[in-house]
This record gives structure tokens, C-alpha cells and sequence, in this order.
């Protein structure tokens, strides 16, 4: 098979033809259709996460069909679609696992990361982990549902019953949130790199209420902030931005330094979340909701041997939407 790995010094992939994985029990061999390209394999690539395995086929936003199952799967047969997230594998007894909160596992295993993930043509994953997804979604569609949809959606819930919405950095789990948000009935305020008309424009598309810079004040207060860049200094500038009470919620698995800033900003009541992973049955709520309506997915495929000009126009911010690879010539 065809894959594109990180050797863990380099950030640049490099194409190789490797033997195909072989499924253990419990496990699914998938033939890769899509893979989402996601800002933390960036990070991973980058030398900014530490501790992948390498050599390491990175991607986690999976979709292909199941070409054959290990012993003692029974949740998926041969020639159903699938899709792989971020989360591969959980331990089960650590004290999180026992209460229900797997995405703080003490001991997991995330794919594309400490798992190989889906920069390939084939790839195994743990049939506990993997999701059914909702057909009305081509498999390009569908990638970025697998992580920009899954962490986006544990972000906004993580805020509550907020109306209204601030989203910072508005790429790939901002476009999706949004509509989410939109469909709950809460109102949507956009926050993109200053001068960004395209990804404004985008938003707007997508019914926010409002769109701008993150160096601009939104014309009114947040409910809740939400924020996928990974820029340190957006933290201040969105408790800036949130009332009395509100909460701040940092979607991503990294980001720079936050700067000091005066209490008064904290004051209030007001909230500095992270999100951590996610759990199954995020997956699983979130694939239902995702089958309610229609979400409007924003992508650009790449062929898988393009995955180091998709990660370079996402480092450069030249992307609205999603990337996705695909192995289909």
C-alpha cells in the first residue's frame, strides 16, 4: 500500500510503499477512501505535540470501508463504511475510564498519533472505536466530520445552554460548529484572522449573525466563546468578549502561550475551559445529529500524494474549510 510518513524529524511526509496492516482481533482492516488533514496533525508534523510514534502514518479523520475483521467483531461486516476518529484506543480501568470520562484516559491510544492513522491506503483500527456514519455524506464530506465535527460539537457543549456564540478561527470545526450551533437556535458570532474576507463571507453563508476580525469587538455580548486557532492570545480578547458568567472553551490540543492579563477580564464568573479528546458516545451523539439536517461541508481534496502541499496551505492559512486526502487517482 501507498502511505505518507512522518520519520519524526522532518516535517516534510515521505511516499513509501509498505505492506498491508494485518487486522488482530478486534480490529478492522479498512480500505481508506478520505482523510480529513487536521490542524493537529500539523501540530504532530511540526515537532509542537510530543512523543508520536515513529516512524508514523498521521490522520484521523477516516473514512473507508471495512475490507476484512479481525476475530470477535461483530459491530461491522465486510463492505460497510466506516469512519476512525481521533480516539483509538482507552484503557477501560483507569479511574476516568470507570467514570465514563475516557477522553481523560490515563493510558490511550490516538490515531494518527500514537496509532498509524490514515494518511494511507489501508489502515486497522479498533472496531470499539470506529463509527457508523450517516450516509447522506460523500466520504470527502464525511472526513472532516470524524474530528473538526466531533471536537467542535464536545466544544460547543462544553458551553452549555449559551445563546450566543463567539467563534474564534473560523477553519474546518468552525464551519461545522456553526451550523450546529444555528440548528440549536443560538446565534453565531464569527472571529477570523484580521483581513480574512473569504472565511467571513463563509460565515455569513452559514447564517452567522456576524463575522469579523478577532481584533474587532463584537456588536454584542457573548454568552460563550469558543476557540479552535491555536493563538494564545485570543483567551484575554474572548473573556473580553463574554459577559457576566460566561464561558471560554479552548478546542484545541494545543496552543501558544496564553498572555497575563488583568483580573478583571476573569471577574464575574467567567470560565477558561479545555477539551480533551473525546468519547464514543460524543461520536455516536454527534453522528446522529449530523443525520438530523444537512451540514454544508466545506472541502478541498488533495490526492494522498499531495498530503505535504495540503498541510502547507493549511500551515500558510490558504484553506476555507477542510482538507481532505483521497486515494482514489
Amino acid at each position: 500500500m501507498r502511505a505518507m510518513v512522518f520519520d519524526g524529524a522532518s516535517p516534510r511526509l515521505q511516499a513509501l510503499d509498505l505492506p498491508d496492516p494485518t487486522p488482530l482481533p478486534g480490529q478492522l482492516l479498512i480500505d481508506v477512501h478520505a482523510c480529513g488533514v487536521c490542524r493537529t496533525d500539523l501540530h504532530v508534523v511540526d515537532g509542537e505535540l510530543a512523543h508520536p510514534k515513529r516512524p508514523l502514518i498521521p490522520g484521523h479523520e477516516i473514512v473507508g470501508v471495512v475490507a476484512r475483521v479481525g476475530a470477535g467483531v461483530t459491530d461491522f461486516a465486510p463492505g460497510e463504511r466506516v469512519g476512525v476518529p481521533w480516539l483509538g484506543h482507552a484503557c477501560g480501568h483507569c479511574r476516568y475510564c470507570a467514570a465514563g470520562r475516557e477522553n481523560l484516559c490515563d493510558a490511550p491510544g490516538f490515531t494518527g498519533y500514537t496509532i498509524d492513522g490514515g494518511y494511507a491506503e489501508r489502515v486497522v483500527a479498533d472496531a470499539r472505536y470506529c463509527l457508523h456514519l450517516p450516509q447522506r455524506y460523500s466520504d470527502v464530506e464525511a472526513a472532516p466530520l470524524l474530528c473538526a465535527g466531533l471536537i467542535g460539537y464536545r466544544t460547543l457543549s462544553m458551553a452549555g445552554d449559551a445563546k450566543r456564540i463567539g467563534i474564534y478561527g473560523f477553519g474546518a470545526a468552525a464551519h461545522i460548529v456553526a451550523q450546529v450551533a444555528r440548528h440549536q437556535g443560538r446565534a453565531v458570532y464569527a472571529f477570523t484572522r484580521p483581513g480574512d474576507v473569504a472565511a467571513q463571507r463563509l460565515a455569513i453563508k452559514l447564517k452567522a449573525h456576524w463575522a469579523g476580525g478577532s481584533d474587532e469587538a463584537p456588536p454584542d455580548e457573548l454568552d460563550a466563546a469558543l476557540i479552535f486557532a491555536s493563538v494564545g492570545a485570543l483567551v484575554p480578547a474572548a473573556l473580553a468578549a463574554v459577559a457576566k458568567g460566561g464561558a471560554v472553551v479552548c478546542g484545541g490540543i494545543h496552543m501558544s502561550d496564553i498572555p497575563s492579563f488583568p483580573y478583571d477580564l476573569l471577574w464575574g464568573e467567567r470560565r477558561v475551559m479545555s477539551v480533551a479528546n473525546l468519547t464514543r458516545e460524543d461520536g455516536r451523539e454527534f453522528m446522529r445529529i449530523a443525520g438530523q439536517f444537512h451540514l454544508d461541508l466545506h472541502t478541498t481534496p488533495y490526492p494522498l500524494n499531495d498530503a505535504n502541499r495540503a498541510l502547507a496551505d493549511l500551515r500558510d492559512g490558504r484553506l476555507t474549510g477542510a482538507a481532505v486526502l483521497t486515494m482514489r487517482q
